[in-house]
C-alpha cells in the first residue's frame, strides 16, 4: 500500500497520481474495513498496537508510548486506550486514542468507538488525501502545513459523524442511555493533530527558555457550564445544573426529567440528550512540535479531577523509567483520589504519554 504521507515529503504530483488507483482498490467508496483490519493484524503480530497497559517503543521510531489504566470503584472500566505506531502503515505517523465510556453499556461503547475510530479514520484520510490531489487548484508544495491540517481536520469531522451514526444503529448495543468520549491525536512527522469529543484532555510538555518543564493545555474539557456548550444546549431546550450534593459539578439534563445526568456536553451515542444539545463534534487542533516540545499526555477526567496540569508534568517528568510514567500518573491520581475526595467513589483512570525524542526530559520548576 503506497505511503502517502510522503507526498508531504517531495514526492512528485504524478507518482502521487499513480498510487491513486491501487489506493481506491484497497478502500474502494470508504469501506476499507478489511484493509484495515488486515493492516492492524500485522501490527499487532509486530507489537506496533497496544489496546492495554504498557509500552510501545520501536527501535527505528523517535516516539515512546506508556499506557496504563486501573479500574475505578464504580463497577467495570469502561475506559480504554489504544496506540498504534507506524499507523496505517505510514512510518512517520503514530495515533493514540483515549476513550471514556458511561452509562450501563458504556465500556461496549467505548471499544465500540475505538476500533471504528482507527478503520474509518484511515479510510477517510486516504480518500480526502486523494480528492485533494484531483483538485486542479490544489498545490503540494503551496503550504505543507495547512493543507496537512485541513485534511486531518477533514477527515476526523466525517469520521466522527460517520461513527455515532453508525453507532446508533449498532444492533448489539443499547446506546440510547450509554456513550463515550474519545480523545485522540495523530503524530504524523513533526506535526501532531489532536481531535477531542468530552473532557478527556490533552497537555503538552515544553522546555521552557529557563529551562524547565511548563505544560501547554492542548484540549479543552467540554463540560455543559462552558459558555459556548451552555448556550447551544438551552437552544436545544436541554438544560444544564449541578445536583445538591454536587455543587461543582454542571450535567446536562433533558428538558422534563432529571436525566441523564451528562458531566460532559460532548460524546458519542447518549441518543437521548443528541437532540437537547449533546453533539459529537470533535475540536481539532494542530501542533508543530520543536525540540522544546517533550511529551504529551492523553489522560480521563479521573485523572484531571485531582491532578493538576503541572502536577502530571512533574509526575511524569520524574518518573525513573519512561516506561512507568503512565503508571505512576494513574497511581498519583489514585493516593489523589483518596486523600481529596473521600467518600467519593472513585472513577476508572487512565493515561498515555507519548515522548517524542529520545533525549533525556528536564525537571520540571
Amino acid at each position: 500500500m503506497g505511503r502517502l504521507s510522503s507526498i508531504f515529503n517531495g514526492f512528485s504530483r504524478s507518482l502521487f497520481l499513480k498510487r491513486t488507483k491501487n489506493l481506491e482498490n484497497s478502500f474502494g467508496n470508504c469501506d476499507g474495513r478489511e484493509a484495515v483490519e488486515a493492516m492492524a493484524n500485522d501490527a499487532t503480530k509486530n507489537e506496533l498496537i497496544l489496546t492495554t497497559s504498557g509500552t510501545v517503543n520501536v527501535e527505528r521510531s523517535q516516539n515512546f508510548a506508556s499506557v496504563f489504566s486501573k479500574r475505578g470503584q464504580k463497577g467495570m472500566n469502561q475506559d480504554c486506550c489504544i496506540v498504534w505506531e507506524e499507523f496505517g502503515c505510514q512510518e512517520d505517523m503514530i495515533f493514540c486514542g483515549i476513550f471514556d465510556g458511561h452509562g450501563p453499556w458504556g465500556h461496549f461503547v467505548a471499544k465500540t468507538v475505538r476500533e471504528s475510530m482507527l478503520s474509518s479514520l484511515l479510510c477517510n484520510w486516504q480518500k480526502t488525501l486523494v480528492e485533494a490531489s484531483l483538485d486542479p487548484d490544489f498545490d503540494l508544495e503551496s503550504d505543507k502545513k495547512l493543507h496537512k491540517f485541513h485534511i486531518w481536520k477533514h477527515s476526523y469531522l466525517k469520521t466522527c459523524a460517520a461513527i455515532d451514526q453508525e453507532l446508533e444503529h449498532q444492533s448489539k448495543i443499547d446506546s440510547f442511555y450509554s456513550g463515550t468520549t474519545g480523545l485522540t491525536i495523530v503524530r504524523q512527522g513533526e506535526h501532531i493533530f489532536i481531535a477531542n469529543v468530552g473532557d478527556s484532555r490533552a497537555v503538552l510538555a515544553m522546555t521552557s527558555e529557563t529551562g524547565n518543564l511548563v505544560p501547554v493545555q492542548l484540549t479543552v474539557d467540554f463540560k455543559p457550564n462552558l459558555p459556548q456548550e451552555a448556550e447551544r444546549i438551552i437552544q436545544c431546550k436541554g438544560r444544564v445544573f449541578c445536583l445538591q450534593d454536587e455543587p461543582g459539578v454542571p450535567r446536562l439534563w433533558l428538558p422534563d426529567e432529571e436525566s441523564p445526568g451528562l458531566a460532559m456536553s460532548r460524546a458519542f451515542g447518549d441518543y437521548c440528550v443528541k437532540d437537547f444539545g449533546l453533539v459529537s463534534i470533535p475540536e481539532v487542533t494542530q501542533r508543530y512540535i520543536t525540540s522544546k516540545d517533550q511529551f504529551v499526555v492523553l489522560a480521563t477526567d479521573g485523572v484531571w479531577d485531582v491532578i493538576s496540569n503541572e502536577e502530571a508534568v512533574e509526575i511524569v517528568s520524574l518518573a525513573p523509567d519512561r516506561a512507568k510514567s503512565a503508571r505512576r500518573l494513574v497511581e498519583c491520581a489514585v493516593h489523589a483520589w483518596k486523600k481529596k475526595r473521600k467518600g467519593i467513589a472513585m472513577d476508572d483512570i487512565s493515561a498515555i504519554v507519548l515522548f517524542f525524542f529520545t533525549a533525556a526530559v528536564s525537571s520540571p520548576k
